[in-house]
């Protein structure tokens, strides 16, 4: 297995079209992939990963069934360790499939047991077959609950143990493209709209005819180094003015949120992309504007070639911040551990005076905020009352007139006779306790 990325890509000027395998993971993978085949991505091969069921229906060229004596048919069932113990099994022929790849993209959702269990393995063998890996996940939506939402952060983070480099996008973030009448065909296919035109974006930077070269070893740096968020946004213009029309489209986009979050991210990846007329001057004008929003970011660019394009001027921007886990995983882990759950105790526990008493629940209220006039005060009458003398007033209380109940039904059953005594008697009564 190679040590670095550098070994693994070739060093000097790269070929008009490198080897590159999409690999799509699960049901929500082979959705992305037909989104993404639908783009013009001349040298790609695609292959579906999964099970019997999942990869039934997949137009993919090649197809790698992932059954098991584990799965019996039936799939994960949205396990992530039944889809992991399914890869592992299944391993030499995931990176059989690998092979001849210099670059490989792994497409899937997370949450689930297919692309969530199946993609680090599938990463890892990529690796061990020569090739990078760059893999473009989704997040699921909060209203899938919070068993995946947590499954999916648990395989992002596997995955970014394994894989070169890793994009993911909170299907979240898609509600600032869609209004109240959007159904949820429409919204998913505007999530995978969304995912393919960023994979497209780097595929031209990786595989085209590079005018501004960004080196593979760059990107995954880059993508390493910044394993937070990512926010995509596309554009495309044409005519004139399209250098100027493609920027102020893209700084329109709702999930750029007017450019501010160009200026809050950490690294930004640009790649411009025209037909043969691209001109340097409209390259520098487009970077130029970019470079102004983007502030402390780290700025990655390549402009690129496509004939496809013709006259018209394609713009993608992927923006990441450094570490930053997303609001909604940090709230659902701290309610979830206990280990981070805020330590809560009630009064009589700081006060020593409710020791051995088990409480009903982990999750109790935080303690009142006790004055040190009042905690002083309280805790003058507990040594106050230990020190009570003999001789001190006590009140008193008479017995309590407790009347024996009738056995009812029971009254002509034999007695429970244990050496000498009726167990059917209360204790305190066969005893001569009194109730005070």
């Amino acid at each position: 297995m190679a040590d670095s990325h550098e070994n693994r890509t070739a060093e000097g000027p790269r070929p008009a079209l490198v080897p590159v395998k999409v690999f799509a993971v699960g049901g929500a993978g082979l959705k992305l992939q037909e989104q993404i085949a639908q783009c013009a991505l001349p040298g790609a091969s695609f292959l579906a990963v999964g099970t019997a069921a999942e990869i039934a229906g997949s137009a993919a060229a090649e197809k790698v069934e992932l059954e098991s004596k584990l799965l019996r048919g039936l799939g994960t069932g949205g396990d992530p360790e039944r889809g992991r113990a399914a890869a592992e099994e299944n391993f030499t022929r995931l990176k059989d499939a690998c092979a001849g790849a210099a670059v490989v993209f792994i497409v899937a959702g997370l949450g689930g047991g297919a692309g969530t269990g199946i993609s680090p393995v599938l990463a890892r063998a990529a690796k061990e077959a020569g090739a990078v890996v760059l893999a473009w996940v989704t997040l699921p939506f909060d209203c899938e609950g919070n068993r995946r939402r947590q499954q999916a952060h648990l395989g992002l983070e596997r995955l970014r143990a394994e894989a070169d480099g890793v994009i993911c996008l909170p299907n979240q973030e898609v509600f600032r493209l869609i209004d109240d009448q959007t159904s949820v065909v429409d919204t998913f296919r505007i999530t995978n709209e969304l995912l393919a035109a960023g994979l497209n974006g780097v595929w031209r930077l990786i595989a085209a005819q590079g005018l501004i070269e960004v080196r593979v070893a760059d990107l995954c740096a880059m993508l390493v180094e910044c394993q937070g968020a990512n926010v995509f946004a596309t554009a495309t213009a044409a005519g004139p003015a399209r250098s100027r029309d493609v920027v102020d489209q893209l700084l329109a986009h709702p999930l750029l949120d007017g450019g501010i979050a160009l200026m809050e991210s950490d690294a930004v990846l640009v790649s411009l992309a025209g037909g043969p007329g691209l001109a340097m001057a409209e390259v520098s004008r487009v970077m130029e504007a970019i470079n102004g929003k983007c502030g402390r970011a780290q700025v990655l660019a390549g402009a690129a070639i496509d004939d496809s394009l013709g006259e018209r001027l394609a713009l993608t921007v992927i923006a990441a911040r450094r570490g930053e886990a997303s609001g909604h995983e940090t709230e659902f882990e701290e309610a979830s551990d206990p280990k981070t759950a805020p330590a809560a105790e009630s009064l009589d526990t700081q006060l020593n005076l409710g020791a051995g008493v088990r409480k009903h629940s982990r999750f109790a209220p935080p303690p009142p905020v006790i004055p040190p006039e009042k905690l002083k005060q309280l805790m003058g009458k507990q040594t106050g009352r230990s020190r009570m003398g003999k001789g001190a007033a006590r009140m008193r209380q008479g017995q309590l007139p407790l009347e024996i109940v009738s056995k009812g039904r029971f009254d002509k059953s034999e007695p429970t006779i244990h050496k000498g005594e009726d167990l059917d008697v209360p204790t305190y009564i066969r005893r001569g306790v009194a109730l005070n």
